[in-house]
């Protein structure tokens, strides 16, 4: 991978705080022109630093309050790849990671409210075959949500 410098981190500082904000803006306070911002962005996009743009929507908007971890333990590992074609098919499942420790997966899962959560695990998550067991954490509240810290070299 290619070698990312101060002005890069500048840019990826700026810009991971708020995504819509002009390259005008952004290149006034880098000192570059507007066009060097574009080419910058462009490149790290390239290069797969920048990995995604869009708008974030609040699930709680949309009416579902309740989210929750779930900890899959399947039968054997290397099920995983097939399981995980299976947790793909469930809307509600917004992330999915392969785990060590307690769980062969954690999964994300966003739902209603708990009738809901009840149905998606007992009705769709454990009937996957290979999933042995699940154990459900309800998050009470999201207190922190940030990208990594971008350091800028001096």
């Amino acid at each position: 991978m290619e070698k990312i410098d101060k002005l890069d981190r500048q840019i990826l500082n700026i810009i991971s705080q708020n995504a819509r904000i002009p390259f005008k803006d952004v290149a006034a306070e880098c000192g570059v022109s507007r066009a060097a911002i574009h080419q910058r962005v462009q490149r790290l996009i390239d290069l797969g630093v920048i990995v995604g743009s869009g708008y974030h929507v609040n699930p709680k908007s949309l009416g579902f309050s309740t989210c929750t971890y779930v900890g899959i333990s399947l039968e054997r590992g290397s099920m995983y790849k097939t399981v995980v074609k299976e947790l793909q098919k469930i809307p509600e499942i917004v992330e999915c990671h392969f785990t060590t420790g307690a769980y062969t997966m954690l999964t994300k899962v966003y739902a209603r409210d708990n009738e809901h959560l009840m149905d998606l695990l007992n009705n769709k998550m454990q009937q996957i075959p290979g999933v042995i067991a699940t154990e459900t954490l309800i998050s009470l509240e999201q207190s922190i949500k940030k990208e990594v810290p971008i350091i800028i070299e001096e």
